[in-house]
């Protein structure tokens, strides 16, 4: 990794960039807000140019060998870039960092992911010095949460669930964190001057990626998150994952009349409430705490 250091603190560490499947798709929110936050915070982005899906796990679930053809060739551009990935979407740290696992572990799996990817994009993946991370694990571990207090312009001053999702709970995949209880997001918040609710669910699956085969279950499992979040105390989710983000938000409606459950709460990406908080758009971070005052009243 390169850092750019004054006489006094280091000041800029560069990564590859990966948005995952939805930052600049259903989820432009997500691009909008990671740019300005990651240069207030002295974070170098580096496009990862002709990037590719990582498959989302849905692919996984016909064709193995595929999601991780793709996943080896997101690595050999990054690796291209030479920096590590940072990513915001958990389900795409988790994917990456599994595939990461498996070509550390499988030499075949390997070789046979770059005989592909050397007939069809002349490219290997090497596997042997790379990381990914999660946005949220470079800003606590590395970046450190006293830097980021001191660039905090406008304090959340909020009651905030965080949500981390299941899919990169786990060792390796979630920095220093605890892969069973993370806290991270909650120090995070905090540092934000926000003030973090406790509720049982935060790592469980909201039924990503079964959302079309498996439709009233998966609603239920949205719902309860939300619920158990709402009951918290929370006035506002906050989520790690830009898949899963789209049933707290989108599908908020539609869960709690399947689960008849309270599910109405303001949802935004864990980027969005950074970059509110470090004093970028200002207008929608106004929009988000009238939402919260006016459904919680």
């Amino acid at each position: 990794m390169n850092w750019i250091v004054d006489s006094e603190v280091i000041v800029m560490v560069k990564y590859s960039y990966y948005p995952g499947n939805v930052a600049r798709q259903s989820s432009y929110e997500v691009e909008d807000t990671i740019q300005p936050l990651c240069k207030t915070l002295g974070i170098d982005l580096f496009e990862i140019v002709g990037y590719n899906s990582d498959g989302g796990n849905i692919i996984k679930q016909g064709n193995k060998d595929l999601q991780l053809t793709l996943n080896a060739r997101n690595i050999a551009l990054a690796e291209k870039n030479g920096h590590h990935i940072i990513t915001a979407c958990a389900s795409a740290q988790g994917i990456l960092h599994e595939a990461l696992e498996t070509f550390r572990n499988d030499p075949i799996a390997l070789a046979n992911a770059n005989t592909v990817l050397s007939k069809t994009c002349g490219i290997t993946a090497k596997v042997d010095e790379i990381t990914t991370n999660h946005l949220l694990h470079v800003l606590v571990d590395e970046i450190g949460l006293d830097k980021v207090e001191d660039a905090v312009i406008n304090p959340l001053n909020m009651d905030v669930a965080c949500y981390y999702g299941p899919h990169m709970q786990r060792a390796g995949a979630c920095g220093g964190d605890d892969a069973w209880n993370p806290n991270y997001m909650e120090k995070l918040i905090t540092a934000l001057g926000g003030r973090p609710v406790e509720y049982k669910s935060k790592t469980s699956s909201v039924g990503n990626p079964s959302l079309l085969s498996l439709g009233d279950s998966v609603m239920k499992m949205t719902a309860r998150v939300l619920n158990d979040a709402k009951r918290a105390g929370a006035q506002v989710i906050v989520t790690a994952c830009t898949q899963s983000h789209s049933n707290l938000d989108s599908y908020q409606g539609k869960a709690g009349r399947v689960a008849n459950k309270d599910t109405n709460i303001p949802a935004v990406n864990l980027t969005e409430i950074i970059a509110f908080a470090l004093g970028h758009f200002p207008d929608r971070f106004a929009q988000l705490k009238t939402r919260a005052l006016l459904i919680g009243s």
